[in-house]
């Protein structure tokens, strides 16, 4: 029989029998153990390649009556698939192979390594570039660097699950825009955003954030990135060279913020001290208060009041709200801009929604910063890409947004939980910071114990050792400007929860 049928994204497979989709065997299944057999059957069958990226699998009733087992077992066992990021579902167009398992060694011993089995899997030995790449001051390229980076399991922090991207909500979106322009629509158009993605912005940040705003508020940009690019400019044409943030916090904001002076503010368990805040004599300050990255401190309400206080008093706030979303054990928080929005600059996206890819977000500025802003982004670029905007309107107007976001926070979720079984069975004593929502978890080593297992632990050289075992993650030390106890930063959204459990256990293998 031939398999090949049309090209590899087109691929289906023909199932007159059992014996012919993968040759399975049911005889050969474990009692009790039916669902685990046949995803590693199908999961083995993509790492070999007789599965390709594309491949369109049988549907679960008719590989059920061919197996001759209940459609249950099939069920569980794509479900098993896709939460690892394997398989992902396509509406009419089924269950498709979306990624290919990390390889794995075979033949282990229970007693070997964490090197050993990343060198039995075939890890990639890193490069000179590498071996430095945590041990060295960041610098600008240092991102593009880790993102290039070889790593078999990767667990870096930032990224939705990449492989539950709604195409066919997508497809069917950008279809209706097309069918609905006119030859005008191709122009040049408002340097602001195209009208329909500024109301459909302004709706969504009302249903979700808490925000009152004017669709005449809302300014589209080319990502969070780009904002603060523009902010950085308007704000050192208006006299202002000093923007306080938070301590931990994001390198890649303070990369962002340059060449401004960026004075550090420590963040405790209610958040940024605006009395630490008030003694730096910043006229601003940029907070990540729904879920502070990296901790996943919520900012309490006796710190926004302090805040609004501090905010009233002459000072801006620069609101980075990058994943406020993604909330599992608790409500969100309303967002700063809902209850100051003279005084707060809020920044928002969807690289954590959908994904980086679409370079799509909105920022909604004091009425004092408003005009310099669109002039700003008329001169960057006239304006972000008409087209994408209108999908993603057509996506929030329509309610296929939020769909997506009820399931891939059921994704995230499962996949939380996964990582913190892991460093609770494979790093017992680290301290697990930010669990209720987000993408990523920081963990924290305490080296109180003189001889203990973390004491004189390098989480730079941690992070170094660990790619060099092909796990990819990030040492809490980037994201600081004053010494800290020694930490990790852990994305689980976009890695599935076998490739999870593998990291973290190698993770403690190195520890």
């Amino acid at each position: 029989m031939n398999r090949s049928i049309g090209s590899p994204s087109h691929r289906s497979i023909s199932v007159a029998g059992a014996v012919d989709f993968l040759q399975l065997d049911i005889g050969d299944a474990p009692r009790g153990g039916l669902s685990d057999w046949l995803a590693r059957q199908i999961r083995g069958a993509i790492a070999d390649g007789r599965l390709a990226v594309g491949s369109r699998l049988p549907a679960t009733r008719t590989l059920a009556g061919d197996l001759r087992v209940s459609r249950g077992v099939v069920t569980e066992a794509y479900r098993r698939l896709t939460e690892d990021g394997h398989v992902a579902g396509r509406g009419r167009g089924g269950t498709v192979v979306v990624a290919v398992p990390h390889a794995r060694g075979v033949g282990s011993r229970a007693s070997t390594t964490a090197a050993d089995k990343a060198k039995a899997s075939g890890a990639p030995s890193p490069s000179p570039s590498t071996t430095t790449l945590f041990t060295t001051p960041p610098d600008l390229g240092v991102f593009d660097a880790i993102r290039s980076a070889p790593a078999r399991i990767d667990l870096s922090p930032g990224l939705p699950d990449l492989a539950a991207f709604p195409r066919a909500a997508w497809l069917r979106a950008e279809r209706s825009v097309l069918a609905g322009l006119s030859p005008a629509d191709f122009g040049y158009g408002d340097p602001r955003g195209t009208p329909a993605l500024r109301g459909a912005v302004a709706h969504w940040l009302s249903r979700n954030r808490g925000i009152l705003a004017d669709p005449d508020d809302v300014l589209i940009v080319n990502g969070t990135a780009q904002a603060l690019r523009m902010l950085v400019d308007v704000l050192r044409a208006d006299g202002i060279s000093r923007v306080a943030v938070e301590e931990p916090g994001s390198l890649g904001v303070r990369q962002h913020l340059r060449p401004l002076d960026t004075p550090p503010v420590p963040v405790d368990a209610h958040g940024i001290r605006v009395d630490a805040l008030r003694a730096t004599g910043a006229p601003a300050v940029l907070l990540t208060p729904a879920h502070q990255f990296p901790t996943g401190v919520v900012l309490g309400g006796e710190r926004r009041r302090e805040l609004m206080d501090w905010a009233r008093d002459g000072g801006l706030v620069i609101e980075d709200d990058y994943d406020a979303e993604h909330r599992y054990d608790r409500p969100a928080v309303p967002a700063l801009r809902a209850l100051l929005p003279e005084h707060v600059c809020y920044a928002g996206s969807v690289s954590k929604l959908l994904a980086p890819a679409l370079r799509l977000g909105w920022l909604l500025a004091p009425p004092a910063y408003r005009e310099a802003l669109v002039d700003a982004k008329r001169l960057i670029d006239l304006g972000s890409p008409a087209l994408p905007q209108l999908v993603l309107a057509h996506l929030m107007e329509s309610g296929d947004l939020e769909r997506h976001l009820r399931l891939i926070r059921r994704h995230h979720r499962r996949r939380r939980d996964a990582m913190i079984g892991a460093i609770r069975e494979h790093l017992p004593g680290a301290v697990v910071h930010g669990a209720a929502a987000g993408l990523h978890l920081m963990i924290t080593f305490g080296t109180e114990a003189r001889g203990g297992p973390y004491a004189d632990l390098s989480d730079a050289e941690l992070a170094t050792e660990a790619l060099a075992q092909g796990v990819k993650v990030h040492p809490l030390s980037w994201h600081t400007q004053r010494p800290q106890p020694p930490g990790l930063v852990l994305g689980y959204a976009a890695t599935g929860t076998a490739e999870i459990a593998e990291g973290v256990a190698i993770l403690g293998g190195l520890v």
